[in-house]
């Protein structure tokens, strides 16, 4: 019967290329809630690449309609609407280019940090040109006026255990701020990638605080850009310190600034369930 729900995920993606885009990207939830495993109480999340070689037909049909979206009309679209593709497409092409090697590969850097970069090597296609995993990231959505959205770097996935969360359903423009939310709280929560060490007064984070560090001092104003302007890591990791320690006194020192930060080793390993 696999094969029947590969054809029914394949002929989602192609009636919603035929009717228009799907903003809601309903062929790659799909695939999300059926190869995505939650782990450590939803904070985490494995992905299960055996399971998808084999809805891979499936797999590619979505990727062909993101390719297929010329570039002019992704301008009139709304930002949720441009942010949520480029998430989407960022996301998918990660997984697709990992399929290519598979289950001969042990970490996205296997394709090579130098000859083969995954994330400089134009293997597909967007707006009718050759684009990278580094284009969509750091060329779009990092675009200084862009999107000043620094909550993409718990929402993009590198296919990596270090790396936020893959997220178990596809990102929507309708309720593209409420998910990046929760993929925040999950991952600001996740003790094994960001925490606080009380006797020493000192928050160990992800190294994603220390590589994008910019990103957190642009002034951030929040998705509604109604809350309070957000300068540095320091003022962020204030507004979610019940996230990053257990007790009120942690918390409080969180608050007010005083611990260090120091940035926890990236682990590179793929996100394979079969780890």
């Amino acid at each position: 019967m696999r094969w029947v729900a590969a054809l029914l995920l394949a002929g989602c993606a192609a009636t919603a290329s035929a009717q228009g885009f799907d903003h809601s990207h309903t062929a790659w939830s799909m695939l999300l809630k059926k190869h995505v495993v939650l782990i450590s109480g939803g904070k985490a999340s494995q992905f299960d690449y055996a399971g998808m070689a084999k809805d891979r037909p499936a797999l590619k049909a979505y990727l062909q309609t993101l390719s297929g979206v010329p570039e002019a009309e992704f301008k009139g679209w709304s930002k949720p609407q441009r942010m949520a593709f480029l998430i989407n497409a960022y996301n998918a092409f990660t997984v697709e280019k990992i399929l290519t090697r598979y289950p001969d590969i042990g970490s996205i850097w296997d394709f090579g940090k130098i000859f083969g970069n995954p994330f400089k090597d134009d293997f597909f296609t967007l707006f009718g040109r050759a684009f990278t995993l580094d284009a969509i990231e750091h060329e779009t959505l990092r675009k200084p006026g862009a999107y000043d959205e620094p909550r993409v770097h718990f929402a993009v996935n590198c296919a990596s255990i270090g790396c936020p969360m893959l997220r178990e359903e596809a990102y929507a423009a309708a309720r593209l701020d409420a998910q990046l939310e929760e993929q925040t709280v999950r991952f600001l929560s996740d003790r094994s990638r960001n925490r606080y060490d009380a006797a020493q007064n000192r928050l160990e984070v992800s190294k994603i605080f220390d590589w994008f560090k910019a990103d957190w001092q642009s002034g951030y104003r929040g998705f509604d850009g109604k809350t309070p302007p957000i300068t540095s890591r320091e003022a962020y990791f204030a507004r979610y310190a019940e996230r990053l320690a257990d007790t009120p006194e942690a918390r409080a020192r969180i608050v007010a600034g005083t611990p260090s930060i120091t940035f926890l080793e990236y682990d590179w390993s793929l996100n394979d369930v079969r780890r």
